[in-house]
């Protein structure tokens, strides 16, 4: 009897290290959000903005938010005026950054606004917010809203995987475009541009098929000023749809005015090995403003 019993606790206890052992192996649950939780990140957003509550978010206590470099607290700003959200919305998703980003065409009292967000999501809370606003040419160089009804299945589709360089490879690639605007010549920079490649600013084509300026077909021959004092910060990279989304900084220039810069929220579409499509949001800011997130 006493033998049997030492023999149900022996199997007992190897049971129980067994299922320890098992727990163990067990990865945690991923609170990494995947592209489907980052987007609808975005929508909570907007739908929140809409009905200017902020309150509804899933946001950590000390998040942190910025309109136009300034900082504020979430619901000043574009928060307290928005009437209304366009159908144009464009995503940049970057996982493993837990980065959602997005272009999209708001409204105030009927007007257009184009507002540039990036997201930062941890433990599936909002802990970052950063936004540009854009309302007149006069705040944007360019401005055409009305052109901007659906995003460009150029910037949408998603490309064989095998087309897709790493995220590394892909932001070297999109750096031969900043440094081409330093010198001014995107020959000079080696920029890879595909022969069809456009670029889109603020809604107005001023690169590739469609342009109306004279000389600019041609996105790497076009003709272009030296932004010596550019600057840039990597924001997002959509390992899915092979896109870099960079915040530039072009310092001034003679055709800025003294103490002005250009901030230009740049999208580079990358397969390949080469640059496809450019499209932005840009306005005009205090060239000694900063981006509030230095």
């Amino acid at each position: 009897m006493k033998l049997r019993k030492n023999k149900l606790r022996f199997s007992a206890l190897l049971f129980m290290n067994i299922l320890a052992a098992a727990l163990v192996a067990i990865p945690a649950t991923d609170a990494r959000c995947n592209r489907e939780c980052l987007s609808g990140f975005i929508s909570k957003y907007l739908d929140a903005m809409l009905s200017h509550n902020p309150a509804v978010l899933p946001r950590s206590a000390d998040v942190r938010f910025t309109e136009n470099s300034e900082v504020m607290k979430l619901g000043e700003g574009l928060w307290k005026s928005v009437s209304g959200i366009r159908p144009y919305r464009r995503d940049v998703l970057d996982v493993p950054q837990g980065i959602a980003a997005s272009k999209v065409v708001v409204e105030e009292a009927g007007s257009p606004v184009l507002l540039q967000l990036r997201l930062k999501i941890v433990d599936q809370k909002i802990t970052e917010v950063e936004t540009m606003t854009v309302r007149t040419q006069k705040e944007g160089a360019l401005f055409n809203p009305d052109a901007l009804k659906e995003p460009r299945k150029e910037m949408t589709f998603a490309p064989e995987r095998s087309q897709i360089a790493p995220r590394e490879e892909m932001v070297k690639i999109a750096d031969t475009y900043p440094a081409g605007l330093k010198i001014g010549d995107f020959v000079a920079a080696d920029a890879p541009f595909a022969p069809d490649a456009y670029r889109i600013e603020n809604g107005v084509i001023t690169a590739g098929a469609g342009c109306a300026r004279a000389g600019c077909e041609n996105i790497k021959t076009q003709k272009i000023m030296e932004h010596p004092g550019i600057s840039r910060r990597i924001t997002a990279v959509d390992e899915d749809l092979g896109i870099v989304l960079m915040r530039l900084d072009f310092g001034e220039t003679p055709s800025y005015a003294a103490g002005r810069s250009l901030v230009v929220w740049e999208e580079f579409k990358i397969y390949g090995g080469v640059i496809h499509a450019v499209e932005a949001f840009m306005r005009y800011m205090p060239s000694n403003k900063g981006s509030g997130w230095e």
